[in-house]
């Protein structure tokens, strides 16, 4: 069927600068191509955190429903290809469903999927992906809750309800799913003020997590963590952590190198995971990620290909703080003494043009 095109400009996400870039950049690259707003392609601008899920219930489902192939450029982080994929797989699909097709210029500020397919691989800010990429299948995870579990809105200010599947709170995503160090500054630096400063709100809330200002040292985060292998759980010794991080992609950020053993869409999962330590010595492991993901040469590092992940929440962990996990941005509070899991979803609903030459 004949394709429809759709551009969604995410107008919060990383310094805010998506639309300007959308009114300057990708105009003209339309008109070079002869394509007419209305015509060739629909704008949509983002008004709230809920806008894309709306667009996917209200618009890019029903008609990928009658099998057509959308094809959505999404100047945008991480964030909305989250947001589509969950709205997707918390509806109905049709037995005609055709994926529709991401074309994600960089516009957040990790970027971590865009960094991973090489679309940040020049300066075109992904119009050159747009013009000459290639569409693959975007691998999935699913990430499961005990009963209680809340996804933190608003700056954190404010929980919602999470997808009930299967009896479970569920949340999927296609990047990471996080508990400790990094979960912790994913939610503490995604306020308004730590935006404006770009990829280094991570680095900034990172300091203040390392060195608490009464000069203890970096929380030493309490549960048991599992990994699957295959069909069999295996229980790791450690019962404090500092970083328990599985992902299916190689860099958070352009530089910031997590998985160096990941390839674009491979759809392995990797654990990246090591406990407690000083303040500079957790610095200083994550400061090797920078020079090509030198830190899992480190022997405190664990490094390795999983089929899952799970993690018991320890009662001791009182403060909620302690119990964030991070699923591709979003911040999921789990209730105490509760737990979460993860593994590969077997279902796929959507494709992401990538770069040529990495793939």
């Amino acid at each position: 069927m004949a394709s429809a095109r759709h551009v969604v400009v995410s107008t919060a996400s990383g310094t805010g600068q998506a639309q300007s870039f959308y009114e300057t950049h990708l105009t003209d690259t339309f008109k070079s191509l002869g394509f007419k707003q209305g015509e060739h392609f629909f704008v949509h601008f983002t008004k709230s955190e809920d806008t894309i899920t709306e667009l996917t219930n209200d618009v890019f489902l029903p008609a990928a429903n009658t099998g057509a192939v959308i094809s959505i450029i999404l100047l945008s982080g991480d964030g909305g290809v989250v947001d589509i994929i969950n709205a997707i797989l918390t509806a109905s699909r049709g037995p005609e469903f055709a994926c529709p097709e991401i074309t994600l210029l960089p516009l957040g500020t990790g970027n971590a999927l865009a960094n991973s397919l090489g679309i940040t691989a020049d300066d075109s800010m992904g119009l050159s992906t747009l013009m000459q990429g290639e569409s693959r299948p975007l691998p999935i995870l699913r990430t499961t809750f005990s009963p209680g579990s809340r996804l933190l809105i608003r700056e954190g200010s404010e929980e919602a309800e999470l997808f009930n599947h299967n009896g479970k709170p569920t949340m999927w995503g296609a990047v990471v799913c996080s508990w400790g160090m990094h979960a912790s500054l994913v939610a503490d630096s995604d306020t308004t003020e730590y935006r404006k400063h770009g990829v280094e709100r991570f680095q900034m809330a990172a300091k203040a997590a390392l060195y608490p200002e009464d000069g203890s040292p970096p929380h030493k985060y309490r549960g048991r963590v599992s990994v699957l292998h295959g069909s069999e759980w295996r229980e790791l010794e450690d019962q404090e952590h500092a970083y328990v991080l599985a992902t299916f992609v190689s860099n958070l950020e352009k530089n910031f190198t997590i998985s160096p053993a990941s390839k674009p869409l491979d759809g392995k999962l990797r654990l990246i995971h090591f406990g407690p330590m000083s303040g500079d010595e957790v610095m200083a492991v994550m400061t090797e990620a920078y020079k090509q993901g030198k830190h899992v040469d480190d022997h405190r590092v664990r490094y390795e290909e999983i089929d899952g992940l799970r993690i018991a929440f320890d009662n001791s962990e009182e403060d909620g703080r302690w119990r964030r996990i991070c699923v591709d941005g979003k911040i999921i509070r789990v209730e105490k003494g509760g737990w979460v899991e993860l593994v590969k979803e077997d279902t796929q609903v959507l494709d992401i043009v990538c770069s040529s030459d990495h793939v």
